[in-house]
């Protein structure tokens, strides 16, 4: 009998509260890769009333610096440390260009890779071309 009690011991400390990994934000970074026209709409007007920046990325698949930087900017958004230089945090929005050429066209994107950085809704600033990683985050602390 006693030994049934030792054994229920360990496993009421194990059933407590559940901790959380992320409790430092409030939300973890999203990534919404390949990107609707619907997608990136309802992400980017979002970023007004959440204090979130979404760097979009316009890409191909085809595009050789894209697929540089493409790995670069999931892993610098995913990290919940990362901030802008205003202190906000980060989603990341990808967009073949080939697939959304609506959308492409709608911000004039001639050259691939474009990265352009919304901020409450509105672009703010982008670049154009793979930027390593020190790059990103200098583009970063512009915004």
């Amino acid at each position: 009998m006693q030994s049934a009690f030792k054994l229920a011991r360990p496993l009421r400390r194990i059933s407590g509260p559940p901790h959380r990994a992320f409790s430092i934000s409030s939300r973890r970074a999203e990534h919404f890769l390949n990107a609707n026209q619907a997608t990136f709409e309802k992400v980017t007007a979002s970023t007004g009333t959440n204090e979130r920046v979404v760097l979009v990325d316009f890409y191909a698949d085809w595009c050789q610096p894209c697929k540089i930087l493409s790995p670069i900017l999931e892993k610098v958004t995913a990290n919940v440390e990362t901030k802008t230089g205003s202190g906000r945090a980060l989603d990341l929005v990808t967009v073949n260009t080939d697939e959304e050429v609506v959308l492409a066209s709608q911000f004039r994107i001639s050259s691939i890779p474009t990265v352009v950085a919304f901020k409450d809704g509105k672009p703010v600033s982008q670049f154009v071309g793979a930027l390593n990683e020190a790059g990103l985050r200098q583009f970063l602390e512009t915004i």
